[in-house]
C-alpha cells in the first residue's frame, strides 16, 4: 500500500526558487512568503547566517502549514567574513560590485526541510566565484539595468552578471538561489520525489 505524499510548501516568496524547482519537476502545493528578520547577528559568519535564516523561514512556514513538508532556503554572498545582503539602493549596489570586482567570493545557500512530524534537516551549499575586474562603465550599466534590486550581493548570475564570471566552482543553481542537486536529495529522502 503506497503512502500518501504530504503537501509540499515552499516557504519563500522568491520567484527564482519557484522557477528552479520547476526545472526538476517540483511544483509546491502552496507557496508562503515567510517574513523573518534577516539581520545578521554581531560577528555572525555568512555560512551560519544562511543556515539560520533557512531554518527560520522553514519554521515560520511550518507554523502556517501544519502537517506539510516545508522547504525553505536563504542565499548569502560572503567576501571573507563580510556579508553582502540585498543592497538598499544603487549606491550600495555599486559598492558591492566594486568589492566583488576582480576577486573571489562565496555564495552560500542554506536549505531547510521540515517534515510533517517536525523533524528538520538543513544543508549548506557553497559555490566559489570570481568576477573579472569590472570597469566603471560595466558597473554603471549593471546599476542602470536594475538587476541588483532585491538580490544578495547585488547581482543575478542568470542575467547580465554571468558575463563577468571568470571562475565558478560548485553549483550554478546555488548562485541563482537554490542548489537543485541537494534540494532533490532532501525531497527524495523525505519520500516526496521518487528515488
Amino acid at each position: 500500500m503506497s503512502q500518501v505524499r504530504p503537501n509540499l510548501v515552499l516557504a519563500s516568496g522568491s520567484p527564482r526558487r519557484l522557477e528552479l524547482l520547476a526545472r526538476i519537476g517540483v511544483v509546491p502545493d502552496q507557496v508562503i512568503s515567510a517574513d523573518i528578520d534577516e539581520t545578521p547577528r554581531k560577528g555572525e559568519a555568512p555560512r551560519l547566517l544562511a543556515a539560520r535564516l533557512a531554518a527560520g523561514k522553514a519554521m515560520a512556514g511550518a507554523a502556517l502549514a501544519p502537517g506539510a513538508l516545508v522547504l525553505a532556503a536563504d542565499t548569502v554572498v560572503g567576501v571573507g567574513r563580510r556579508i553582502l545582503g540585498k543592497p538598499g539602493d544603487a549606491e550600495e549596489a555599486a559598492r558591492f560590485l566594486n568589492l566583488l570586482s576582480g576577486r573571489r567570493h562565496r555564495v552560500l545557500t542554506g536549505v531547510c526541510l521540515i517534515w510533517p512530524d517536525g523533524r528538520q534537516t538543513v544543508r549548506l551549499v557553497t559555490t566559489i566565484l570570481a568576477f573579472q575586474r569590472l570597469t566603471q562603465a560595466q558597473i554603471e550599466d549593471h546599476i542602470a539595468s536594475g538587476e541588483w534590486r532585491g538580490v544578495a550581493g547585488g547581482y543575478q548570475i542568470q542575467k547580465r552578471a554571468e558575463m563577468y564570471v571568470r571562475f565558478l566552482s560548485g553549483s550554478h543553481s546555488n548562485v541563482v538561489g537554490l542548489p537543485l542537486f541537494e534540494t532533490a536529495q532532501l525531497l527524495r529522502g523525505a519520500g516526496w520525489l521518487r528515488p
